[in-house]
């Protein structure tokens, strides 16, 4: 980073199975982002079109009236949603990390694309692995979308929810020396009081804990569930006893763990903004570098294939024989 960057984290609720309207709300919240003074703006989990909250709610089986519905309204990477959204980011002049349900093919992916403020797509990288039930909705990433990109802005990576508790994960970020780093998250709304480790507590901790450790910014955005998704999600009364209204919890942290903005109340939809100034990561650096003067590889070192792995390999195809592979062998006297 060579100058402060003003960065913004989303804090709405999706447009809950709707690609359409979902796109319509990213593109408002792009250009709500630009017109605060924002040069990127990231967005939650799954925001388009939104997070599967029924895999927590209830059995496999049940949950399957929502897989069309959710398969279809899901985006890949090269439609025309997809290059709406890019064009709001050249237009607004903005860059853009956008968490969405990938389609590929007969999958889904949890993934996050990366969009620069000229509109190119950078990247897309999927969640290596799904955590627990969103096993049953979602597929596996690879080592090639552990990803940090060099951008005007600074180097620039991202990661969805509980990657964010993967320390060998963490660790092969840190060491491609990330300056931004963007937490997509869910609503913090299931299991309150019932599972502390999925509670907003952990999750945030989750956060600042990363931005210490890897000496970076953390712009960790994080989904709202209003109405729309208990009336969507929650049909019976144990449903409702497992989910809340609320769960937004996006933060923004400095290199030091510093909070660099003003929480907005959790059942609240809008944008956090923070000024991040680069000279942070050189104090928190000079501390504590664990990819750096901070580690010790003739003990400890991580091994990363970084690799595509894609599910079929093309075999070169082999000239044909001629006629005169099959001549008399013949001994020279």
């Amino acid at each position: 980073m060579q100058q402060a960057v003003r960065v913004a984290a989303v804090q709405a609720e999706s447009a809950w199975l709707d690609l359409a309207a979902g796109v319509d709300k990213v593109v408002a919240l792009v250009g709500e982002a630009a017109a605060g003074g924002a040069r990127l703006v990231a967005f939650p989990e799954t925001f388009v079109p939104g997070y599967p909250w029924w895999v927590w709610l209830d059995s496999p089986a049940a949950g399957m009236r929502f897989v069309p519905r959710y398969a279809a309204n899901s985006m890949t990477r090269d439609g025309a949603e997809m290059h709406r959204i890019r064009r709001a980011a050249a237009e607004h002049g903005i860059h853009v990390v956008l968490g969405f349900s990938e389609r590929a093919g007969g999958s889904l992916y949890m993934a996050q694309a990366t969009i620069s403020d000229t509109g190119e797509l950078t990247a897309v990288r999927r969640k290596l692995k799904p955590t627990h039930v969103e096993r049953t909705v979602f597929g596996e990433g690879d080592g090639s979308d552990l990803q940090v990109h060099d951008t005007a802005l600074g180097r620039v990576g991202a990661l969805n929810c509980w990657e964010h508790l993967q320390p060998l994960t963490k660790y092969a970020m840190y060491s491609q020396h990330e300056e931004i780093h963007i937490g997509s998250w869910p609503a913090f709304c299931g299991y309150r009081g019932l599972a502390n480790a999925l509670s907003p507590e952990v999750n945030t901790a989750a956060s600042l804990m990363y931005a210490v450790e890897g000496q970076t910014f953390v712009v960790a955005s994080c989904a709202v569930a209003g109405a729309a998704a208990l009336e969507l999600f929650c049909d019976t009364e144990p449903k409702r006893q497992l989910m809340q209204a609320g769960g937004g919890f996006a933060r923004i942290y400095g290199p030091e763990g510093s909070p660099l903005a003003e929480p907005l109340a959790e059942t609240e939809e809008g944008i956090l903004y923070a000024d991040l100034p680069p000279e942070l990561i050189a104090i928190a650096k000079s501390v504590a570098d664990p990819v750096g003067h901070y580690s010790r590889p003739d003990v400890l070192r991580l091994v990363v294939n970084r690799n595509p792995a894609p599910n079929v390999v093309e075999v070169p195809r082999e000239e044909p024989l001629s006629a005169q592979d099959f001549l008399p062998f013949q001994v020279t006297p």
